[in-house]
């Protein structure tokens, strides 16, 4: 007996008969997969947005005028929510404390001063302190570290793992810990300073310098930031994004942030030594920064973290990753560890010698499809992309994470990439079940969010602002109607249904296993439209992906099968 279901734009073609797909079509593995395990779908949620209701929003506005989410606003109802829509893990991002222009300092945190301060809220990636969670975040700021402990305990009871960020390259320039376990020893306490560089230094520096501020204090003097008052940095240390040239960075630098050193000399010719190593290549020490950066993902992993998304991870030596994720996985070997790494080149070692579970695909699968989303390119990039040699390989194809939207990249929804949300629909069916691979949402994606505003330090780009305090239409809908999706707008709800619809989907097992062959034919190329069929034991699962802009019908034999232009269509199949 044969069981045939259709899925569609906004409703099952549930009176077309399948038979497969043309004959003549030329037909060609993509992939194939014997892992049985569910397939991994992150939900990332900026805490300081997700769970903000406040939409004031005034430009360059305060906390008080604009308001901030906090950890108690996700609550058990919302998680519930994020666990229908098909998610598995929650990547909570902006937790650990980071330099913000909010003055916390009756509670005994650091004020941070203005000028190395990237918008009025502060960016998630300049972290102050490592073993604190945000002070924005808390209902009780004193509590607010068993505060987070009680969110990954909802998260967890609602069937849900926690992800948070790790950001091993560099902290704010006044970084300074005031929550550290007794006998820690903080960053740069130690350090050599009449040295550039030192082995066992947490920092590097221009010594007998001090930081000059040229073009970055002429902008935060136009903004009313620096009130007269310059940030003085003497020695001048080493700008997060290796600006080892200059003790001037520009306001294009990371110049919020001081590179950590992980034992690399920088020389001026552009070599790099790593001087952990003896003569004969074997390691001769560990460098003081490698235990302290572990310390803290282990500290971590004992308040119930699953998982770590680690920033800007090649910037980081390779050896300190298979060091620091040996250490927690000998502990916690369930540990996720996800790179973001936009070197093709640099894959395999980072998986085999890092030892990472997951690697960004964005230069090869991301942006291939949204070359084709902007039709800058035709579907014939989608299949030049699954014929790469970094995708075609077997000890990289399965470790790499998909993803159509994060807090670096712009909308789907946005002016700056598809206009709208049902153009980025064609993309994630692909991103979602061409593979096996775990895929990423955005939170207000599902919602069709587009982020057009101009916030303030972040302005209409596309992007929801991760530097300033701001609130969203969309989430503040979905709050009122307190994740019921029933009471949400029809043109939220129609979006939030195709992603449900394709998560659903990707638990297959005829995704989960099994092999995927690209059935793309050159009518179908002429049309704009790929297509691919998944087949594992009884099930088998054709989806057609129209990037078009007119609608495609597929004709093979008696049936047809038709795709409305930017929309895509899977067919299940039930062999019983």
């Amino acid at each position: 007996m044969k069981k045939t279901v259709f899925f569609s734009a906004l409703s099952l073609l549930a009176l077309l008969a399948y038979s497969g797909c043309s004959e003549t079509a030329p037909e060609k593995k993509i992939s194939e997969s014997s892992d049985e395990s569910p397939k991994i779908v992150i939900y990332q949620m900026l805490v300081r947005v997700f769970g903000n209701t406040n939409t004031t929003n005034v430009y360059n506005g305060t906390r008080a005028q604009n308001g901030c989410g906090r950890m108690s606003d996700v609550s058990s109802e919302a998680l519930q929510s994020i666990k229908r829509l098909g998610c598995n893990y929650v990547w909570y991002t902006g937790i650990i404390q980071q330099a913000t222009k909010t003055d916390w300092s009756q509670y005994g945190i650091p004020r941070q001063h203005p000028a190395v301060v990237k918008g009025n809220a502060g960016s998630p990636y300049a972290i102050t302190d490592y073993y604190a969670v945000s002070a924005e975040l808390a209902d009780s700021v004193p509590a607010r570290n068993e505060e987070f402990v009680e969110l990954v305990n909802r998260t967890h009871e609602a069937g849900l793992k926690v992800i948070i960020d790790f950001v091993p390259n560099h902290v704010a320039r006044q970084y300074h810990s005031v929550c550290c376990p007794e006998g820690t020893v903080d960053l740069g306490s130690g350090d050599k300073t009449e040295y550039a560089f030192n082995l066992h230094n947490n920092f590097y520096y221009f010594p007998g310098q001090t930081l000059k501020w040229t073009e970055v204090s002429n902008e935060s003097e136009k903004a009313g930031q620096n009130k007269g008052n310059t940030y003085v940095e003497t020695p001048a240390r080493v700008t997060g994004n290796n600006v080892f040239g200059s003790v001037t960075p520009s306001v294009d630098d990371w110049y919020e942030t001081v590179k950590l050193n992980y034992g690399i000399e920088f020389k001026p010719d552009g070599s790099q030594v790593k001087t952990w190593l003896d003569k004969d290549g074997s390691t001769r020490v560990i460098p003081s920064t490698w235990t302290q950066m572990s310390d803290i993902l282990l500290y971590w992993c004992g308040k119930g973290v699953d998982g770590f998304r680690c920033d800007v991870s090649e910037m980081v030596p390779v050896e300190f990753w298979n060091y620091g994720i040996s250490r927690v996985k000998e502990k916690y070997p369930n540990t996720l560890f996800i790179a973001e790494i936009y070197n093709p080149k640099a894959y395999l070692e980072y998986i085999e010698t890092g030892g990472f579970d997951y690697l960004y695909d964005k230069v090869e699968m991301y942006d291939s499809l949204r070359a084709v989303v902007e039709g800058k390119r035709d579907i014939l990039a989608i299949q030049h992309c699954a014929e790469s040699p970094t995708i075609r390989n077997p000890k990289i194809h399965e470790h790499r994470l998909h993803f159509l939207e994060n807090h670096d990249e712009q909308r789907v929804a946005s002016k700056f990439f598809g206009h709208s949300a049902q153009a980025g629909i064609p993309a994630l069916y692909i991103s979602v079940l061409l593979n096996n691979n775990p895929f990423l949402i955005y939170f207000g994606q599902e919602l069709g969010e587009e982020s057009m505003d101009n916030e303030g330090f972040n302005g209409a780009d596309g992007r929801t602002t991760i530097f300033d305090y701001w609130g969203l239409e969309t989430m503040k809908t979905w709050h009122e109607a307190n994740w019921d999706e029933s009471k949400l707008p029809v043109s939220y709800r129609n979006v939030r249904d195709r992603y449900e619809e394709v998560f659903r989907l990707a638990q297959l097992p005829v995704i989960r296993k099994g092999a995927c062959i690209d059935i793309t034919t050159p009518e179908m190329i002429k049309a704009n439209v790929f297509g691919f069929r998944r087949k594992a034991g009884a099930q088998e699962l054709t989806v057609f992906c129209n990037f078009g802009d007119d609608p495609f019908e597929y004709r093979h034999k008696r049936e047809t099968y038709k795709v409305k232009a930017h929309d895509a269509i899977a067919i299940l199949k039930e062999n019983k």
